[in-house]
C-alpha cells in the first residue's frame, strides 16, 4: 500500500471579509476536491439567499445561519491533499465575537495562512490574529494578499500592503524572510490553483505551489515522553488500557513509566505491556500517535482523565504555582486577583486562581506596559501568577511548548488563553 503523506493541520485566518472562507473554497474547487455539481448547487444556494458571489465561501461555510449572515461562525474542517502532504484545512471566524473558535483553531496547527484585503490593508484583527497564531505555536505562517481584482492588479498596492505586513511579522516575532506574501484574487481564481495572467509581475508561488513549499513538521521525538491520558478503559483479558495521544517522546514496550498526579497525587509507576494504534499492536509510538496501551502495575481507580504519563527517569512536572503569558480576550468585565476559571491544560480541567497581575505587556513588541495593573480587560496581554486549586501536570514553554498551552473557560466560553513562562514544582 501507499505510503501515507505526511500530515500538516493549516488554519486559515484573517479579519471579517477579507475573504477567508472564499479563498479555501477556491483552493478546494479549482484543485479538483469539490465537483461541478456541488459548486453549482452552492451558487443557486448563493443566489437564493441574496449572496451572490459567495458561493465559494459556501464549501467551507456549511452551516445555514452562517449562509443566511455570510460570516465564518464556527471551525470547520476539510482534507486536502497536496504533492507532498495531507493537509487538514481549519477555516477559522473572523469576526471578533468568534475569536474563541479561531483560538481552538490556531491551538491545532501546524501552518496558519492569514487572509488580509488588498484594499483595506491591516485591520485591527489582522494584528491580533498573528499575535495568537504566534502564541498559541503556529510556527510557520503565509500571507495571502487578497481582492488584488479589487486593487487593479496593482503591483504598487501589493508592495504598499506586504511592507505594512513585514513590519509586523516583525513585531510579532516571525521572521518576514520565511513568511511569503502572494497576491491573490480569490474571487476571480488568480493565484490561487491557477497562475494568474492578470499579476504578471509576480513570479512567487500560488497558494496551492506554497502547500508543497512549507516544512514538514518537526516531530518532538528528542523530548521526554509525555503522554495526557484522555480516557481509561478495562477490557477482559488485557486489564487497564489508558488511551491518549503522546504529545512529545517516543513510548516503546518495557517503557518504565509514571503516571501522574494519579489519584493520591504522588504518581503510579508501571511497566508498558503493550501499545496499540488503529486496532493493531506496535512497538513504539511517537508524537501526534492516539494509542491505547496496557501498563503492568496500574489499576483503574489510580489514573484518570487528566494525567499525564511518562517515564520514571524523567517523570511529568507537577506544579504548586506557575507564571503565564495570557491573551484575555473575552471576559465578561474585567480579570482581577482572585479569579478563578477553569484552565484547560491538555485533557485536564482544573479550577486555578489567579494570584498576582505581574504586568501589562505590548502584544507587538513585548515591552512592559504597566508593573502591577489592578485589572485586565479584553485584548490585553499580560504576565500572571496562577495557583491551582489541585495537583497539575504542566511543562515550561522553553522546556516542552507542546505541554505548555492552555485555555480559559468561564460559563461556557474561552476567556483567555496562554502558555507557562516558568513554574515552581510542587514538592
Amino acid at each position: 500500500m501507499a505510503k501515507e503523506k505526511p500530515h500538516i493541520n493549516i488554519v486559515f485566518v484573517g479579519h471579517v471579509d477579507a475573504g477567508k472562507s472564499t479563498s479555501v473554497g477556491r483552493l478546494m474547487y479549482d484543485s479538483g476536491n469539490v465537483d461541478e455539481n456541488q459548486m453549482r448547487k452552492l451558487k443557486e444556494k448563493a443566489q437564493e439567499l441574496g449572496k451572490g458571489g459567495f458561493e465559494f465561501a459556501f464549501v467551507m461555510d456549511n452551516l445555514k445561519e452562517e449562509q443566511e449572515r455570510g460570516v465564518t461562525i464556527d471551525l470547520s474542517h476539510k482534507k486536502f491533499m497536496s504533492d507532498k502532504f495531507e493537509y487538514t484545512i481549519i477555516d477559522a471566524p473572523g469576526h471578533a465575537d468568534f475569536i474563541k473558535n479561531m483560538i481552538t483553531g490556531a491551538s491545532q496547527a501546524d501552518v496558519g495562512a492569514l487572509v488580509v484585503s488588498a484594499p483595506e490593508g491591516i485591520m485591527p484583527q489582522t494584528k491580533e490574529h498573528l499575535f495568537l497564531c504566534r502564541t498559541l505555536g503556529v510556527s510557520q505562517m503565509s500571507i495571502m494578499i487578497n481582492k488584488m481584482d479589487a486593487a487593479n492588479w496593482s503591483e504598487e498596492t501589493y508592495n504598499k500592503v506586504k511592507s505594512d505586513i513585514e513590519g509586523l511579522l516583525k513585531q510579532v516575532g516571525y521572521n518576514p524572510a520565511d513568511v511569503p506574501v502572494i497576491p491573490v484574487s480569490a474571487f476571480e481564481g488568480d493565484n490561487i490553483v491557477k497562475k494568474s495572467e492578470n499579476m504578471a509581475w509576480y513570479t512567487g508561488p500560488t497558494l496551492r505551489e506554497q502547500l508543497d513549499l512549507f516544512k514538514e513538521p518537526e516531530k518532538p521525538t528528542k523530548l521526554p515522553l509525555r503522554l495526557p491520558i484522555q480516557d481509561v478503559y478495562s477490557i477482559a483479558g488485557i486489564g487497564v488500557v489508558p488511551v491518549g495521544r503522546i504529545e512529545t517522546g517516543i513510548m516503546k514496550i518495557g517503557d518504565k513509566v509514571i503516571v501522574v498526579p494519579a489519584r493520591d497525587g504522588k504518581g503510579v509507576t508501571g511497566e508498558v505491556k503493550t501499545i496499540e494504534m488503529h486496532h493493531e499492536q506496535v512497538t513504539e509510538a511517537i508524537p501526534g500517535d492516539n494509542v491505547g496501551f496496557s501498563v503492568r502495575g496500574i489499576g483503574k481507580k489510580d489514573i484518570a482523565r487528566g494525567d499525564v504519563l511518562g517515564k520514571t527517569d524523567s517523570p511529568p512536572t507537577l506544579v504548586k504555582e506557575f507564571t503565564a503569558q495570557i491573551v484575555v480576550l473575552n471576559h465578561p468585565s474585567v480579570l482581577t486577583v482572585g479569579y478563578t476559571p477553569v484552565f484547560h491544560i491538555h485533557t485536564a480541567q482544573v479550577a486555578c486562581r489567579v494570584t498576582e497581575l505581574v504586568k501589562k505587556i505590548n502584544p507587538a513588541t513585548g515591552e512592559t506596559l504597566e508593573e502591577n495593573p489592578d485589572m485586565l480587560k479584553n485584548g490585553e496581554v499580560a504576565i500572571v501568577k496562577i495557583m491551582p486549586t489541585k495537583p497539575l501536570v504542566l511543562e515550561k514553554n522553553s522546556e516542552i511548548p507542546q505541554m505548555s498551552r492552555f485555555a480559559i473557560r468561564d460559563a461556557g466560553q474561552t476567556v483567555a488563553a496562554g502558555m507557562c513562562m516558568d513554574l515552581i514544582k510542587k514538592d
